[in-house]
């Protein structure tokens, strides 16, 4: 599954945090609508969409593998939130997205229950919260547990590719930009096998447009997978429920079989 950086947030103090973002959800009516002058992006955030399924249009489509469960197993249509309609892959690339769609779901990265990097985290079925003080930044998802720190202010320096990326953010007007970088290469961007190599670099900007939505933009470059840089684009919406949190998705355990059953002695029927 390769490196997992302690250092993005070490397991106590992320159970911290999330311990006073819960502890704050009861004055979540009366927090003051900007920090320091800044947007206040606190709260628990979630797309609306197909897009974790694929960025680009697509149709309904059944899962012939899985037909005992009916329609509860197939792909809804979507429409692409790529800029410009497509991706442009360069010509090998495209090829390995093809052999990565061949295979899916056994090595689809989420499947196998790894971090699922960015802009992925974004979008995928599962909330996202954002604790912002008056200095970095911590993103905390359901899947995986996975998380990370926007480094705000002074540019700092990673220590080790990773799954999620090593992030630094500043503040233009009103909009939060990150950018992220040091990649593994070893996540895709949804499930229909769209890809990219550890020369990955994202840029988001997370622009408010109104108390509970965001506008969300994903700027992907990376030379030795598309031609050109590309954009996806597309609203986050804050969770309006009384007690919104993000909560266990430890999904380690569901994977087991996927990935270790051939070392067992079970046999499949």
């Amino acid at each position: 599954m390769g490196y997992r950086s302690s250092r993005v947030c070490a397991p106590a103090k992320l159970a911290l945090v999330l311990a006073l973002a819960h502890a704050s959800n009861a004055l979540a009516q009366t927090q003051p609508q900007r920090i320091e002058g800044r947007p206040n992006l606190n709260g628990v955030w979630q797309t609306a969409g197909s897009a974790y399924w694929n960025l680009e249009d697509h149709s309904a489509e059944a899962l012939p593998e899985i037909w005992q469960l009916g329609a509860l197993a197939a792909i809804p249509a979507g429409q692409s939130v790529v800029v410009g309609g497509t991706i442009p892959y360069l010509p090998e690339a495209l090829a390995q997205r093809a052999a990565n769609r061949a295979g899916w779901p056994a090595n689809d990265p989420e499947a196998k229950c790894y971090q699922p990097g960015i802009p992925r985290a974004t979008y995928m079925p599962h909330p996202f919260r954002i604790v912002q003080g008056v200095g970095d930044i911590l993103f905390a998802y359901e899947f995986a547990s996975a998380n990370r720190v926007v480094h705000m202010g002074e540019h700092v320096e990673s220590p080790i590719e990773s799954y999620m990326g090593w992030s630094n953010g500043r503040w233009d007007g009103d909009t939060l930009v990150v950018e992220v970088t040091d990649f593994n290469g070893l996540t895709w961007f949804d499930r229909a096998g769209n890809h990219h190599s550890d020369t990955l670099s994202v840029t988001e900007r997370y622009t408010p447009r109104g108390a509970n939505h965001i506008e969300y933009q994903a700027t992907i470059e990376d030379p030795d997978t598309f031609s050109r840089p590309w954009t996806i684009a597309l609203p986050l919406y804050r969770r309006m429920d009384e007690h919104a949190q993000i909560l266990e998705f430890k999904c380690v355990e569901f994977a087991e079989n996927l990935l270790y059953r051939h070392l067992s002695n079970i046999d499949d029927e």
